[in-house]
């Protein structure tokens, strides 16, 4: 087997990273937005729907016609990065209406499909052996890569919100420009091509291991988006200007450690032990806002930042777990069925708790964000039982 020359995963994480920086672009401007076109809040709720609806449907359409096996996955990367480019740049110049702002916006996560998992297509190919590990790293990275125009708003501050979006459209171009460039062509290539298997979801359904693994991805999927989108308005409360973008890009940047540091610790206590410990916490911290909201500064900058860490730390255990409990033909399907449900519920949870912040106080309105927490870790109890019976 062809070990993979050393430079494969850092550049694939950096691609990764940078290449899925348009995801959150409009939350980042979007107090820019709003002032120059008189948007209501609600409508950052719609926008990022968007990117989640254009996301799974890119997902599904890539799956069924099998795009990143029929066709080199670093070219996929390289076309998809481009389109997702130039989908970004045409929604600055039609910001001025919200129908085409949206559509655009779709179109986005449409092409997001094709960085993302075709990223994670690549880290299989080039790292069968060890994916656990790899898996950590580019699921943080894109923690760090949707946090990022957070941070590219803070540098431009005083610039128009038109530079965020050309930052993170110039790149995203990059990213696929890196990934081309720089690692080659995988040894392992699909020795048959299969397509989206919706019975796949039928098999799942009926495995225990892998049903408990993804309805806990489901109850994470409820609380991680809709904190993402939520966390400017948390920290308006108390920041402002650069400094509330700056604050913005550490506490959801910091999912990255959350990321990484629960793949390495998923090693010796198992996946569900951490994912579990992980949705504790941040479910933890959904409960305890209305008294975190009015404490001191420092305690609530604490409690953001572990929140952060923890609501996208147990992701890549989700996926690890539902991948290695699956039947080996049926891993692709699922993987994807389950993201697409997944995403669906983060559409459903983004558009209600930011239509609901418009009229009920974040005091009252974030405890609820801990229904997701609690349903993924009454859906794990099967793989936390099992845990426990191998370590004893």
């Amino acid at each position: 087997m062809t070990k993979a020359p050393a430079r494969v995963l850092p550049v694939l994480v950096l691609a990764q990273l940078i290449g899925t920086s348009t995801w959150f672009a409009v939350n980042a401007v979007m107090p820019d937005l709003q002032s120059a076109f008189g948007w209501p809040a609600r409508d950052i709720g719609t926008l990022t729907s968007a990117v989640q609806l254009g996301f799974i449907l890119g997902a599904l359409v890539f799956a069924l016609l099998s795009i990143a096996d029929r066709f080199s996955a670093r070219r996929v990367f390289l076309l998809c990065s481009i389109a997702q480019a130039l989908c970004t740049l045409a929604a600055v110049y039609c910001a001025e209406s919200f129908v085409l702002l949206c559509l655009w916006r779709g179109l986005t996560g449409f092409f997001l499909a094709g960085i993302y998992p075709v990223g994670m297509k690549i880290a299989a190919q080039w790292f069968p052996q060890g994916l656990g590990a790899a898996l950590g790293f580019l699921v943080g990275a894109l923690v760090l890569g949707s946090a990022s125009p957070h941070a590219l708003r803070a540098m431009s501050a005083g610039w128009p919100w038109e530079s965020v979006f050309y930052g993170v459209a110039l790149a995203a171009l990059f990213a696929g420009l890196l990934l081309h460039t720089l690692i080659p062509e995988p040894p392992i290539r699909a020795s048959r091509i299969v397509g989206l298997q919706f019975r796949a979801l039928w098999t799942a359904m009926s495995n225990a291991k892998v049903r408990a693994s993804m309805f806990g991805y489901f109850g994470h999927m409820w609380e991680m988006y809709s904190l993402w989108v939520l966390a400017p308005m948390i920290l308006l409360t108390r920041l402002s200007d650069t400094v509330l973008s700056w604050t913005a890009f550490v506490v959801l940047g910091a999912g990255v450690l959350g990321c990484v540091i629960g793949g390495q610790w998923a090693r010796r206590i198992g996946g569900a032990r951490v994912a579990g410990i992980q949705l504790s916490i941040s479910g933890l911290c959904c409960l305890i806002s209305p008294w975190m909201l009015e404490s001191a500064l420092p305690l609530f900058l604490l409690w953001m930042l572990v929140w952060g860490t923890t609501v996208s730390g147990d992701s890549p255990q989700f996926s690890a777990l539902t991948a290695n409990n699956s039947p080996p033909e049926w891993v692709g399907s699922i993987l994807t069925l389950s993201n697409c449900i997944g995403f669906g519920i983060s559409i459903v949870s983004i558009q209600l708790f930011v239509m609901l912040s418009e009229t009920i106080a974040l005091s009252r309105l974030l405890p609820w964000l801990a229904l997701g927490p609690l349903l993924g870790l009454l859906a794990l109890r099967p793989l936390l039982r099992l845990e426990q019976q191998s370590a004893a």
